[in-house]
């Protein structure tokens, strides 16, 4: 028969007893879901991940306001297949700035994990973020860890009902206001903002501001830590990528151990104690709920939360502070001091993520400052072969893609090379409109016995002008001729 047991997080476990014939405790491998109430914490980390809260969300719910010129700073109008981040303009044809992207921030997790540990999940991940702001809400109606566990054990009254209901009505005000700041970087936020007053919002709008709302609800309300044990994968491959020089939230335990309570005047010594006094609070404060005094376990996000709660005891019993911390598994074995653990950050598998980040990194930047404000498609007109025209010259015809990624209109200037005698017969300049493509269609001739029959390379030369004359840019991209037989 199972014995219910509260652990110190307030969650109740059930352990089976160890049967008759002494085999050993049975813990049952499946349990409902115990809620955690994660108890209030001040320190330095709890600084630095509440700053990281106000940063990340200014940036989230600020920047679809921003304006550039005319329009919004940043947005991806899927409809029209533009991309704008500021002053720049990307199309589909920019995927490959999407892939570096991706790959710088892949490389910046690796290297920011082995130098120390799970510092996104921490401090910037959306899940941390946003759970952190839904526990201070909850605290604000319902009170900090005590208050809420008795709350939720009193039966139901009208304290209770208001409470819980003022709770859950800023929840969904806060996710309903994430989601719609979500959709504003796809549909233009003011023109979003007049549509929904108006009860003009389209359907496809209404259904992504309320299912990243409900996402926001669900996963920060009442998900919480489970997002992070059980459905994202970093936690499960993060141990791939520490080492013996990672910084991880540790527990001294060759100073910490034998743990017991005593007096604040009492002798550990003399008691044959170690310096944990066993409060449990460092689980209290723990988001997930596990005891760091086990060592490193993949629940463990590395908030600080437990360093942060762990200092404050020490200062209240007299003990010097870092019996939680940040450190290395080689720095505690080892007794190191605070510079000789910097000093084996520098690694080599630390210098090579660092030396391909910044590469890559300056590749990018490098790559958008040369890049031209325009690209050019070709595609031969399938409907028309080549063929023979007035004056016996050999004709083929063209459509051209151009795509103006420039805030202004530009003054495109075509020409051909390749063949004796090409020549473009019309069209050999475009004018294209702001942040617009246009198909244009191009005839390229050719005398008779120019080239022999068959597919013959050639190219065009792209030259874009702004409004003043002024050149931005030349492209050359190649295509082929077909003399008939």
């Amino acid at each position: 028969m199972s014995t219910p047991q509260e652990h110190p997080s307030g969650r109740v476990i059930a352990i089976t007893p160890a049967p008759a014939d002494g085999e050993g405790e049975r813990v049952s491998l499946y349990q409902a879901h115990q809620k955690i109430y994660p108890r209030s914490v001040q320190g330095v980390f709890a600084q630095w991940r509440w700053l990281m809260v106000a940063i990340t969300q200014l940036v989230f719910y600020g920047l679809p306001w921003i304006e550039w010129g005319q329009r919004q700073a940043v947005l991806f109008d899927l409809g029209a297949r533009r991309f704008y981040i500021f002053g720049l303009v990307l199309y589909p044809q920019d995927f490959i700035y999407l892939t570096a992207l991706l790959v710088i921030s892949a490389l910046s997790l690796f290297l920011f994990t082995a130098v120390a540990g799970r510092l996104w999940c921490g401090f910037a991940c959306p899940q941390t973020v946003y759970s952190e702001i839904f526990i201070w809400i909850e605290r604000q109606f319902e009170g900090d860890r005590s208050a809420r566990l008795r709350l939720d054990a009193a039966p139901w009254s009208l304290n209770k009902w208001a409470r819980k209901s003022g709770k859950q009505l800023a929840w969904l005000l806060l996710s309903l206001w994430t989601g719609f700041s979500f959709v504003g970087y796809f549909t233009p936020i003011r023109e979003l903002t007049a549509s929904i007053l108006s009860l003009g919002f389209g359907p496809w709008e209404m259904f992504w501001i309320l299912f990243y709302s409900l996402a926001t609800y669900g996963n920060a309300g009442f998900m919480r830590e489970q997002v992070c044990k059980y459905m994202c994968p970093y936690a499960r491959f993060q141990s791939a990528m520490f080492d013996k020089d990672t910084l991880i939230v540790t527990y001294d335990q060759a100073r910490g151990e034998p743990r017991g309570a005593r007096s604040k005047k009492a002798d550990p010594q003399a008691l044959g104690l170690g310096a944990c006094v066993d409060c449990t609070l460092c689980v209290q404060v723990c988001p997930t709920g596990i005891d760091i005094r086990k060592g490193l376990q993949y629940e463990c996000i590395g908030c600080g939360a437990c360093a942060d709660v762990c200092d404050a005891v020490m200062e209240k019993v007299g003990y010097a502070r870092g019996l939680v911390k940040f450190s290395t598994q080689n720095a505690v074995d080892h007794g190191w001091t605070w510079t000789q653990t910097l000093r084996r950050i520098a690694r080599p598998r630390v210098l090579i993520y660092t030396a391909v980040l910044w590469a890559l990194i300056l590749g990018v930047g490098l790559s958008l400052w040369l890049r031209t404000p325009f690209k050019v498609d070709i595609e031969r007109d399938r409907a028309t072969l080549a063929r023979i025209v007035e004056g016996g010259q050999i004709e083929n015809v063209y459509r051209l893609q151009i795509m103006n990624a420039a805030e202004e209109a530009l003054t495109f200037k075509l020409q051909a090379h390749g063949l004796p005698g090409l020549r473009l017969v019309d069209g050999s300049e475009v004018q294209v409109a702001a942040t617009e493509s246009r198909w244009v269609s191009v005839q390229l001739q050719v005398p008779y016995d120019a080239a022999p029959p068959g597919s013959h390379p050639i190219h065009f030369n792209i030259d874009a002008t702004d409004p003043s004359g002024q050149a931005l840019g030349h492209l050359k991209e190649k295509t082929v001729f077909l003399m008939p037989r």
